[in-house]
């Protein structure tokens, strides 16, 4: 009875031991973008600060996806962990917009508030001179024909156009039976449309130093102009947070409103809670490293980490055991 016993028991070590290795051996894969991107770089940073962390579990950095992308990649079991909109995480768990039903309902967020990536409106100076339309108000309620140029269909831009033509009671084809146009080019060809005359506004994201904004900014005459109250209220029920941006072009006079996207690290729900709470204690306490390998991280602030508006989704556990420990929730 006590051989069975010691037989029995070693084969029940033997198997934990045996999981427990190929756990170990299997990758946390970080969803990022490709390679040339912001994101891909912050997340190639990120895998250097917890390849020694994760005691020897192998670390690597997808070179595809991006904010829309993300969250299902991460839904998917695709990757482990994922840089991510909030605005995109919130939209993609409740299966809203561009996810038109397919819900991410494993995604969890591990660290928020790592910058800000704001949706701006920029408008012709030539077009607000001959209809004396200077705010976003009179623009939408003027009952003109309306031409606009963004992104194409896939990006985070197109859905939260609509968000802000319905405060307006319109939509696209609404736009266009008035007479209107709504163009949809790559980012690279938005200056030219401007330039050209074939659109009087533009919607798009801008960080600072942004190139195309920098471009359109110095070219195309153009001027920012603040998301009315309505807009920001509606963007604000819809995981995009109200927010000024500072004067970083040509065109601006001082901060404009805009709408914060955010961006935040998420993880699978499955992800085990200590290997979750090792990926937010490292990127937290080694924030310089982080920040000198990826500026744009610049103004992320730990304390804001695991605020809700700055996740937009649960906190996986194993953060919020961590943000518990440190007094940060």
């Amino acid at each position: 009875m006590t051989m069975k016993l010691f037989v029995g028991s070693a084969a029940v070590a033997a198997s934990l031991l045996t999981a427990a290795v190929a756990n170990a051996a299997e990758p946390i894969r970080i969803g990022s973008m490709p390679i040339g991107s912001g994101w891909y770089v912050a997340a190639a940073a990120m895998e250097q600060l917890l390849k020694p962390e994760l005691g020897g579990r192998p670390v690597e950095v997808i070179a595809r996806g991006g904010g829309v992308a993300n969250p299902m990649v991460v839904e998917q079991g695709k990757a482990e962990i994922a840089l991510s909109n909030v605005a995109t995480s919130v939209w993609a768990m409740n299966g809203e917009l561009l996810y038109a039903g397919k819900k991410a309902t494993h995604i969890r967020a591990l660290i928020g508030g790592l910058n800000p990536v704001y949706i701006a409106l920029m408008v012709r100076n030539d077009f607000i001179k001959k209809t004396g339309l200077d705010t976003m108000d009179k623009i939408f309620t003027s009952g003109k024909p309306l031409r606009m140029v963004m992104k194409p269909q896939g990006s985070n831009v197109p859905p939260t156009v609509d968000l802000m033509l319905s405060a307006y009671g319109l939509d696209r084809a609404k736009v266009k039976a008035a007479g209107g146009e709504v163009i949809q080019v790559d980012t690279s060809q938005i200056p030219d449309v401007a330039r050209e005359g074939r659109a009087d506004m533009m919607f798009d994201t801008v960080l600072k130093g942004h190139p195309m904004i920098t471009e359109l900014a110095l070219t195309a005459d153009v001027r920012f102009v603040d998301l009315s109250e309505k807009v920001r209220a509606v963007l604000a029920k819809n995981g995009v947070k109200p927010a000024r941006y500072p004067a970083w072009f040509k065109g601006q006079e001082g901060p404009v409103w805009g709408g914060d996207f955010g961006t935040q690290l998420i993880a699978h729900a499955d992800l085990p809670d200590d290997v979750a709470y090792t990926i937010v204690k490292t990127l937290i306490e080694k924030r310089a490293e982080l920040v000198k390998a990826y500026p744009a991280f610049g103004a992320f602030d730990p304390k804001e980490a695991a605020k809700p508006e700055n996740n937009g989704i649960p906190l996986h556990p194993g953060a919020a055991r961590y943000y518990k420990e440190k007094g940060l929730m």
